[in-house]
């Protein structure tokens, strides 16, 4: 049998394909649509439509191309050390046999943790594999071998996990590919017409030209229905996961548990200066560890973790991701007043179970 390592660079190498492939079919489309249409089939005939062509083309490529790179070399965020448990609470939790026991260890290390979130048994969510408790809206993706941040799904056209730290230049990706497509069927829609129907002489470019039409217009169709269902997740501030199943809080499962109202929900992913939400810019509200919820404090009744003093947040940037300032609704859930005490029960507050996303659920053990 080969060895761990091999598999793992081979499963590496392969998992490039699909990039591969969109980077040779976004290469021919260039040269099909410059060179084949504007160039030898349009050529000096009409100079103005082949300037207003090739510049909005170029326009239209250019941030496709900077949303689509930003999408894959953005590296996913992980949890911060504030969510890794001590080494001495490590080893006992290690040493601990029964369930129970253990979660006895992770409430302790959680007391002064942000959390609102559990599993659906009520317990702390841990991720043994990464050995951190893990964040609000934070799951363990099996590709990437990591805890994501605000994790959204892991997409083999990208190679890289969506969550937190790209999910907005995954969206722009997503619009810009779409513009890019549509730009091209629209404007090849006459010259493939006049092929077809040989209102045009035979020449090398019809098979580009033709090819171009049909290939714009199958991604057009299929991009178009994933780019929006992404936009009703950010109009409803949901996650992937979390339109797949619901995040439980302590009053219960509630799938618009994060939103804020449909202004807000956009700031989270976009940010609040509305400049810079066409650039591929990271301007996406707080840090990935804490999100506002329509739950502002605890139930002194249920007790539970409290939200940490200002001075207690974490604020260091997470993943080389810089922390964006929070909203009026974050700091007021951080800044309510503590109630109750920090033994809390299991059943106090729940969440999502260790799930991961590849294009479909992946359940996590």
């Amino acid at each position: 049998m080969a060895p761990t390592h091999v598999l793992r660079c081979c499963q590496r190498g392969l998992s490039w394909i699909p990039v591969i492939f969109i980077a040779l079919v976004v290469c021919w489309s260039y040269y099909a649509y410059v060179v084949e249409l504007c160039i030898f089939t349009i050529g000096y005939s009409s100079i103005g439509e082949q300037i207003v062509y090739l510049i909005f083309f170029h326009v239209s490529f250019v941030m496709f191309v900077w949303s689509y790179w930003k999408t894959i070399f953005t590296k996913p965020a992980n949890p911060s050390k504030e969510f890794c448990l001590a080494k001495v609470e490590k080893e006992r939790y290690e040493k601990e046999e029964r369930p129970e026991a253990q979660q006895e260890v992770l409430w302790r290390a959680a007391a002064g943790l942000p959390l609102y979130t559990r599993t659906g048994s009520g317990a702390i969510r841990y991720c043994d594999r990464c050995q951190v408790i893990k964040p609000d809206r934070c799951h363990h993706c099996s590709a990437c071998d990591m805890c994501v941040l605000k994790m959204d799904h892991h997409c083999p056209w990208v190679n890289n996990c969506v969550g937190f730290s790209n999910y907005k230049y995954f969206i722009l990706f997503l619009a810009y590919s779409l513009v890019y497509c549509l730009f091209i069927a629209a404007t090849v829609l006459q010259y493939f017409i006049k092929f077809w129907t040989n209102n045009l002489p035979e020449t090398h470019a019809k098979f580009h030209v033709l090819f171009l039409f049909f290939v714009a217009a199958m991604f057009c169709i299929s991009i178009l229905s994933l780019f929006s269902y992404h936009l009703w997740l950010v109009g409803r501030n949901r996650s992937t996961i979390e339109a797949f199943r619901a995040p439980v809080f302590r009053t219960g499962s509630d799938k618009n548990g994060f939103s804020l109202g449909f202004r807000k929900n956009v700031a989270q992913v976009f940010g609040d200066q509305k400049k810079y939400w066409p650039l591929p810019l990271f301007t996406s509200q707080g840090d990935g560890l804490i999100f506002p919820t329509r739950l502002v404090s605890p139930d002194p009744e249920q007790g539970g973790p409290q939200p940490p003093e200002p001075s207690q947040r974490p604020s260091q940037s997470v993943a080389g991701v810089p922390a964006s300032p929070l909203s009026e609704v974050e700091d007021h859930l951080l800044n309510s007043p503590p109630h109750g005490n920090h033994t809390a029960a299991p059943d106090a507050l729940t969440s999502v179970g260790t799930d991961s996303v590849t294009i479909s659920l992946e359940s996590q053990s």
